[in-house]
């Protein structure tokens, strides 16, 4: 079955511009780049030209001994049965992180032959351009393609759900029948969560075994990276931190202690093991805020942050949680609960931000879950997993700051109280547009 992917009417847009510049997609392994950019040429264009640099380490040969677009043409056209004409043929540079000079190539595409369209893509490429060797600066655009959300994954699930919900012009309580579905749809995806594979294995009713087998060898897959493509010196701190996240989580206030990856530990030594991970797009590091003012991430106190992963589906398989253990609401499933809704509610917001949130404590007295930039608006954020509502966190934050809103997740239904949004859960993706209805 195929996929809905809301990143192809980005890219439709990209393609219509007079003005545009070689495009890079970044995103994780397994979130399916090159499946959305071979979609996206077939129906999009009259041609598609695919070159990977990780499965022909030929092509490497073309860019060691020219930068000029045309002659660069004319010998991948020795590598495809594919025309490669200008304005009808998309070419696709896949997995361009094992070729440096093929991504140097893209300014050249930039200033000397804008009629051709070139995408490029690669798992690791976010480690690759944190390097900044021959970096095309100014001459790329970029886009991130991320796991399927809550919302790619209802429009699949459910259209008429899914078409309710695009239509809503006020903030009121969803009927019920329409609450308890979304309610169901949303504990799917915390045990599927929206890493491509997986979301088709249980589409196609292959059962939950097959999801689980799915997960499992992507994490594998990751793994295996760490090994291949880093330091040497980093991978042993790169596998005990990423094996630490599911514990860091299950702490009450969530945030990241060394000690915890390993006794001992200090920061600078894993620090380089922190930005690979971040770098290669499988972790989000969330700084905690000495001030809610603007702009936000002026103020990031750098010794404190919490560590979620980019793909709620992975981090319920990393920790071992049985599936069943979300789908009937086991009563020993309490506390992890909590760190699956904030990383799903991060998943989230991360997607409809160009800011990163942040967290806010006072002192030890309060913390609220995420402040988010929207505009010139700071807007505090509460997370609660289920119905049961309480703490003073908001209000303490309310006290201090005056926000013009707040926003409270839980599973309880679409309401405001004042400047207080009540959001369900399953509604996070819907987020900045129930703020401008509001």
């Amino acid at each position: 079955m195929e996929l809905y992917r809301s990143i192809i009417e980005d890219l439709k847009d990209w393609k219509s511009r007079p003005d545009r510049k070689p495009l890079i997609l970044k995103g994780a392994r397994q979130t399916g780049k090159t499946w959305i950019l071979e979609h996206f040429g077939h129906t999009e264009f009259e041609y598609v030209a695919s070159f990977n640099f990780d499965k022909d380490e030929s092509l490497n040969e073309i860019f060691e001994n020219t930068k000029v677009p045309e002659r660069i043409i004319s010998q991948l056209k020795l590598h495809t049965d594919s025309p490669i004409l200008p304005h009808k043929t998309l070419i696709i540079f896949d997995e361009i992180q094992e070729c440096n000079k093929a991504l140097n190539s893209l300014k050249y595409f930039c200033e000397d032959a804008p009629e051709y369209a070139v995408v490029a893509a690669g798992s690791l490429l976010g480690v690759t351009l944190s390097k900044g060797d021959s970096f095309p600066v100014g001459k790329v655009e970029f886009m991130n393609l991320y796991p399927l959300t809550f919302k790619e994954f209802l429009k699949v699930s459910d259209e008429k759900i899914y078409q309710y919900i695009e239509e809503l012009s006020v903030v009121e309580p969803l009927p019920q029948i329409v609450s308890d579905k979304l309610t169901e749809f949303y504990r799917q995806y915390l045990v599927i969560g929206g890493m491509p594979a997986a979301v088709k294995a249980f589409m196609e009713n292959k059962g939950m075994d097959e999801v689980k087998r799915v997960q499992r060898f992507i994490l594998d897959a990751y793994t295996f990276d760490f090994s291949k493509h880093a330091e040497n010196k980093d991978i042993p701190r790169i596998i005990s931190i990423w094996n630490s996240i599911p514990s860091q989580l299950a702490k009450e206030n969530r945030k990241f202690i060394y000690k915890m990856v390993k006794p001992g530990a200090r920061a600078r030594d894993y620090e380089d093991a922190l930005l690979w991970l971040e770098n290669a797009g499988l972790i989000y590091r969330i700084f905690c805020s000495s001030k809610p003012y603007l702009p936000l991430k002026s103020y990031d106190d750098l010794s404190a942050f919490k560590i979620y992963l980019s793909d709620i589906g992975l981090l319920r398989e990393l920790a071992g949680l049985p599936p069943e253990a979300i789908l009937a609401g086991n009563t020993a499933y309490t506390e992890f609960k909590g760190a699956l809704a904030e990383n799903y509610v991060l998943q989230s917001l991360v997607c409809q931000l160009e800011i990163l949130p942040r967290y806010w404590t006072s002192l030890g007295k309060a913390e609220v879950d995420f402040v988010i930039q929207s505009g010139i608006e700071i807007i505090p954020i509460e997370v609660k997993s289920d119905t049961r509502l309480g703490g003073k966190s908001l209000s303490v934050y309310d006290m201090n700051y005056h926000p013009t809103y707040k926003i409270r997740y839980s599973l309880n239904n679409l309401k405001v109280d004042d400047n207080l949004i009540n959001i369900p859960l399953y509604l996070a993706d819907w987020t900045m547009k129930l703020i401008s209805i509001r």
